[in-house]
């Protein structure tokens, strides 16, 4: 992911972003125990989307090692960041993710073939920092847009527009 102006940031909180970087590459190159080893002992991850995600060290490790390492995102994602803001305990990170649906991606869509279409979501993470680890990670997407950039769902008659991480763009380079 793109690097952030962290230039107000206090040391506490460049340190929580630098922790949140390492933990990034180490799921990015699928590094399991490097991943893991950026985490406090009993850490969660909650993808509140789909409801992936694990509790404990046992239920994350199972998590990352079936769900996410080495099904992270295609490799013509791109993360593009909107806005982060941090300070020593947490890190809450706003991006839009783009990426051709051609590989398995079960954290995000458990269960669905890849559909060869082209995506474009915005998501928050919310990081919680705990003694220099990562004590947890909130995930949150519109998951009935992306169902319908898929083709999964018909957003006709729906609250659903499958385009507000292109407006958010926009939006975000107009200033």
């Amino acid at each position: 992911m793109a690097d952030h102006d962290s230039s107000r940031a206090t040391p506490a909180a460049d340190d929580a972003a630098a922790l949140f970087a390492a933990h990034m590459q180490a799921e990015l190159n699928g590094d399991l125990d490097a991943t893991m080893a950026t985490m406090v002992d009993t850490p969660h991850l909650l993808n509140l989307a789909s409801g992936t995600g694990g509790q404990g060290a046992d239920g994350v490790r199972e998590f990352y090692a079936t769900q996410l390492i080495g099904q992270f995102f295609p490799p013509d994602v791109e993360f593009i960041p909107i806005s982060r803001t941090l300070d020593a305990e947490r890190l809450v990170d706003e991006l839009v993710i783009r990426f051709t649906h051609s590989e398995t991606i079960s954290h995000l869509l458990p269960g669905v073939a890849p559909t060869g279409r082209p995506v474009e979501m915005a998501l928050v993470v919310i990081v919680g920092v705990k003694d220099g680890k990562v004590a947890y990670e909130h995930i949150y997407w519109d998951q009935a847009g992306l169902l319908a950039q898929l083709g999964l769902l018909d957003p006709a008659g729906l609250p659903v527009d499958p385009g507000t991480a292109g407006r958010l763009l926009a939006l975000t380079a107009k200033g």
